[in-house]
Order: C-alpha cells, then structure tokens, then sequence
C-alpha cells in the first residue's frame, strides 16, 4: 500500500559506538525520504565518532576504526543532514527509543537545533511488536516475504523498515494510512525529552518519570527543591533532557 503522506517521511537508521545515548556516538547513518507524491531520495554515509568503536558494537554491524578514520565527523554533515530532515515527520525500526535520541543529542553536540517537535514519529518496531511480536529481520519476511539481505547494515535496514511499513498497512485494516494516527499508535509514552526522564500526565503537565520526585510536576520539584536542577545538568542526563528541563525552568510560573 502506498503511504498517504501530507508531508515527506524519512525513515532513517544508525549504526553507532554503542547504545547509550548520552555517550555513544554515530558511525553510519542511512536515510530514505519518501514525498507526498511518491518521489524518493537515499543517502548513506560513514561517520568518524571521534571515538574507538568498541569490539562489541563492530561485530554487530561491521564497521571498525579504519573503515571511518578518513570520513567526517557528524559535527562537519550535521547540517546537512538537518537540511534533509527539515520539514519532514521521521520513521524507524525502535526508533522512538534509541535513533531518535540519540540523533538528538548529535545534533545538539553540532550545536545543531533541529526542532523536531511538531514532528510526527512512526515507530515500525512498535507496530510490529503490537501485532505480531517479531525483529525486523522475522518482519522483513513475514510481511515482504523475502529474506533482509545485510541486516545490520543502516542501508539494508532503512530500506526494510520501509517495505515493512507498507506491508503492514496492506495487512491490516485497522491501521490507518496517516502519519499522525501511526504515530500515536507507535508512541509507548507522552514523553516531552527524547529519553523519557520527562513525560506529559493526565493533565498535560510535565512531570518527573523517575527517582524520587517521579510522578511531580517539574516546576513544582524546583519551586520546592532548586537544587535538583544544578543536580540533573551536572548528572549524566542527555542533552537533550537538559534543553528541555532549562526551557521548563525558564518558562513563566502559573
């Protein structure tokens, strides 16, 4: 089924050092934008992490310190790569949990602000593990019906969860052919940060998703406790929760 777009999709992957998102970094990232009007435009490339890969990380997708010692830095194509994106909602396979994310925090790292926002998020993953329980590589073949040639790689994959999306609208009637209803249906949680220590209640209102204040509005832990902000920018906390905690912090009290 083709997609019914209102505005462009990039469906996107990262291979990387490793899956922490505050401290591991990109080693390759591999998008496929896909327009309203069918048009497509693919783009692979080789990022150096400024940092070794570790062992565990290169087994996984193959790629090691000598494949990137001569390519660019993330910092060097973030804008670039921000100019692609601009515009469009953004899809993946687990993607609302890690790619994103961590795809934030490089941009930030660039000093890069790609707002991201009013973007709509479809998280293949999510859809697929609500219908069937499956891996991408399970999915590529129980929708397409084919085997996912060079799975682990950000091209194959990003590739993959494309066909795989498309194959699950075919599949299954109740899921709609819109951006804005798969990307509620994708969505585990409200988060506000990318990283989910943030997360909207019932009410609308930002409140803490761990520790002990979790469950307390924001604004009221710093109207009552000032220092648990200077504790979380210190801490080991994305930049990406830190931008949103300091826009809460400055924001008007009620």
């Amino acid at each position: 089924m083709k997609l019914n777009l209102k505005n462009p999709v990039v469906f996107f992957d990262l291979e990387t050092t490793g899956v922490n998102i505050a401290t591991d970094r990109i080693v390759e990232i591999s998008y496929l934008k896909v327009y309203p009007n069918g048009n497509e435009m693919s783009r692979t490339m080789r990022i150096n992490p400024g940092m070794p890969i570790p062992k565990e990380a290169s087994d996984v997708h193959g790629i090691y310190d000598e494949d990137v010692k001569d390519c660019p830095t993330f910092k060097q194509v973030a804008r670039e790569i921000a100019a692609d994106f601009e515009g469009a909602d953004i899809a993946g396979f687990n993607s609302n949990r890690f790619d994103v994310p961590l795809l934030a925090e490089e941009f930030l790292r660039a000093d890069v602000d790609l707002d991201m926002t009013r973007r709509k998020f479809i998280d293949v993953q999510v859809i697929f593990h609500k219908m069937e329980q499956r891996t991408l590589v399970a999915a590529m073949k129980f929708y397409c019906g084919k085997e996912l040639e060079g799975a682990h790689s950000a091209d194959a994959d990003t590739r993959a969860t494309y066909e795989v999306l498309k194959a699950q609208l075919d599949r299954y009637p109740d899921l709609q052919n819109d951006v804005a209803w798969l990307s509620e249906f994708s969505s585990h949680t409200n988060n506000v940060d990318f990283a989910g220590r943030i997360v909207y209640n019932e009410q609308g209102i930002e409140v803490f998703n761990f520790g002990k204040y979790k469950g307390i509005p924001v604004q009221e832990v710093f109207r009552r406790d000032p220092s648990y902000y200077s504790w979380m920018m210190q801490g080991d906390f994305t930049l990406n929760t830190k931008q949103v905690l300091t826009r809460i912090k400055l924001r008007p009290t009620p």
